[in-house]
């Protein structure tokens, strides 16, 4: 079995759907392959791959509740080749959003249904995340955790020689079992959707979301976006370089 995973986020580093392709991957058996969805130069590859597929799995952020321009463009491109060649194949969906609720990503989970009967592909289904972005952020903070636990432990091991500073060690664990929890509900989906793909089976439509109270949800993405906006959206985009409207992403 072969998955091709598509990345369909303008980001070039640290996106959720980047993050998301990581997890469902754990899930996935067979040879797998990741290739990036940003501009028309990434066609071609793609297109390339669809011949000896059993699934494809787009992973894509939900922008104006829909599909983002540049995946569009693409998916029409890729209905007219997967007709012409006579592929067929599974296509799953992973789509995230800012929002708290999973179920926003209803909108671009039926467009990719009506994009499968035009192309005469098998729709597999979907996991809808809401909070994308945020899950995204817990990535960044667990790989935090591993390097303050190392540097408590180099620290303690030059004052005292203990290789097992207790203090940290609990930190750390609390601290990673907390991240663990706000993924619990994409980790069981993801999980799940990975099982169909194995055997082959639909997945159907699935919504989730980050294991946070929406209230307290709205004040750390209050808080984000904040300081994301005082950056000019660089921040985990550009790594706080400045965009210009003179080259647009897609």
């Amino acid at each position: 079995m072969k998955t091709l995973f598509i990345n369909g986020s303008p980001k070039k580093k640290l996106s959720a759907s980047s993050y998301f392709i990581a997890l469902q991957k754990l899930f996935v058996k067979g040879q797998k392959v990741s290739l990036n969805l940003r501009t028309k130069a990434d066609y071609q590859p793609i297109l390339n791959e669809l011949h000896n597929v059993d699934n494809v799995v787009f992973c894509l952020p939900l922008y104006v509740d829909g599909v983002p321009s540049h995946v569009l463009r693409f998916m029409e491109v890729m209905e007219s080749y997967c007709s012409d060649n006579n592929l067929h194949c599974h296509v799953y969906v992973i789509a995230n959003n800012g929002f708290i609720e999973g179920r926003q990503n209803e909108p671009l989970m039926q467009v990719f249904e009506h994009f499968c009967t035009r192309a005469n592909l098998t729709f597999g289904g979907g996991v809808g995340v809401g909070g994308g972005v945020m899950l995204n952020v817990t990535r960044i903070l667990f790989f935090v955790d591993i390097a303050l636990l190392l540097l408590n432990i180099i620290l303690s091991v030059v004052h005292s020689g203990n290789f097992f500073p207790v203090e940290s060690w609990i930190s750390f664990i609390e601290n990673a079992l907390l991240l663990l929890f706000f993924n619990c509900g994409v980790l069981f989906y993801l999980c799940r959707m990975g099982m169909k793909m194995n055997k082959g089976e639909i997945a159907g439509k699935k919504y989730t979301r980050i294991m946070l109270p929406s209230f307290v949800f709205i004040i750390f993405a209050d808080i984000f976006f904040i300081i994301v906006s005082i950056f000019e959206g660089g921040l985990f985009r550009g790594w706080l370089s400045k965009k210009s409207l003179d080259h647009p992403i897609a």
